[in-house]
């Protein structure tokens, strides 16, 4: 079962965020606390949005997609670009991440939206084959830059 996520969801979504980045080797890099969380998805003026999917069985949380919008200029509509998606091991295979992909592409249908973006590690090779057989492909083209922390300060200041 796939839902939109709630407020008692948030130490789910923060866990699982943090067993994201372990996976992909970077937990020393999380900083965000479940208080993040909850102001960014429940605010006053909530810029990002989750899903998640619960085990039929139990209704345990054992995956989210969390997302917020874009919006694409030479297009001149939004779009989701979707920051993670992640399934719990013991629950991949159950078409979890699947069905967690396909209610964001309802939510994109539904509103107009004619992108749904996001970003997978190259050597992931289990996400890159499940994204391709969706039908996603690479965007090489158009390599991601960031600017985070000390260079980030840096260009801000006068």
């Amino acid at each position: 079962m796939i839902r939109t996520a709630t407020a008692e969801d948030v130490p789910e979504i923060h866990a699982m965020i943090r067993e994201l980045a372990d996976y992909e080797k970077a937990l020393h890099e999380v900083r965000a606390t479940e208080q993040d969380l909850r102001t960014a998805l429940f605010g006053e003026q909530p810029a990002v949005y989750a899903h998640v999917a619960e085990d039929d069985a139990t209704g345990r949380v054992v995956g989210y997609a969390l997302w917020f919008l874009t919006f694409s200029t030479w297009r001149g509509v939004h779009g989701i670009y979707m920051e993670d998606l992640y399934v719990r091991p013991e629950a991949r295979g159950g078409g979890h991440g699947k069905a967690l992909m396909a209610e964001l592409a309802r939510v994109c249908a539904a509103r107009g939206y004619q992108r749904l973006e996001w970003a997978v590690l190259d050597w992931n090779e289990p996400s890159i084959r499940f994204y391709e057989a969706l039908g996603a492909r690479a965007q090489s083209e158009w390599p991601v830059y960031r600017l985070t922390d000390e260079p980030l300060a840096k260009l801000a200041s006068p």
